[in-house]
């Protein structure tokens, strides 16, 4: 009877243990469907707006900065073309040239500095405005993908906001008086004899509200870029739950 016994208990022992590993597995494999359930377009949608936001704030709050354009050496704004081609001769052949430029420079800078809060709204807009089939799009799209559906969708409004904001910046920081204080004592001379003599033979003209606009823009949408590219590549980017499931699904391909 005592043998009996013993077989009973071994073999409920076995039998305990068998549904206990059953449970164990069916729990796991319950597990991981909810962890490898694909992602909706819903979530995908919501992903990358939250990674467009994120981007744009950031990149929007390190241009606002002193020294957001002018420091930064891939979008600092430099001389119009027209005035470029004679920059030498400016600052060589003109009293203070050198300083003329410089300060020329540095205004048109800070007026861009000065108009980059423009864009935060017109880029919100824009994001808010996207749809499901955008986000899947642009997801899975090229590595630039959202910063170019932002630069279709917002441009012209961005060209329409920042040119009267940029034209009260360039005059605000002294930016029109610094070009002017450059470009006066050249155009004097362009075209004279004496201007000819040292290869001034033209008058620079340029609109530096449109000049500056075009190029404070140019450096916006790089900014932006470089924020889509890191959250894209970069896991420590991914700032939450959501960013860290939809961008997640980039590192599987």
């Amino acid at each position: 009877m005592q043998f009996l016994f013993s077989i009973l208990r071994f073999y409920s022992c076995i039998l305990i243990l068998t549904v206990g590993l059953l449970g164990c597995a069916e729990l796991n494999t319950a597990l991981n469907k909810v962890g490898s359930k694909p992602l909706s377009s819903a979530e995908i949608a919501r992903g990358l707006k939250e990674a467009l936001n994120v981007g744009v704030s950031n990149g929007v709050s390190e241009l606002v900065k002193t020294d957001g354009y002018f420091g930064n050496q891939a979008i600092k704004i430099l001389l119009p073309p027209e005035a470029a081609k004679v920059q030498n001769i400016i600052e060589t052949k003109i009293p203070g040239g050198k300083d003329l430029v410089s300060k020329a420079v540095l205004k048109m800078n800070r007026a861009a500095e000065d108009a980059a809060n423009e864009a935060k709204p017109i880029f919100t807009k824009a994001i808010t405005d996207m749809t499901i089939l955008d986000a899947r799009d642009i997801l899975f799209g090229k590595q630039d993908a959202a910063t170019s559906y932002l630069r279709q969708k917002t441009y012209q409004q961005l060209v329409s906001a920042y040119a009267p904001k940029i034209n009260n910046s360039l005059k605000k920081v002294g930016a029109q008086q610094a070009w002017k204080a450059m470009v006066d004592p050249y155009n004097k001379v362009a075209g004279t004899v004496v201007g000819n003599a040292f290869g001034a033979k033209e008058s620079i003209e340029s609109d530096l509200g449109a000049y500056v606009t075009s190029k404070a823009l140019d450096g916006l949408f790089h900014k932006v870029e470089n924020k889509e590219t890191d959250i894209r590549n970069n896991l420590s980017a991914r700032t939450s739950a959501l960013l860290q499931r939809v961008f997640g699904e980039l590192d599987k391909r």
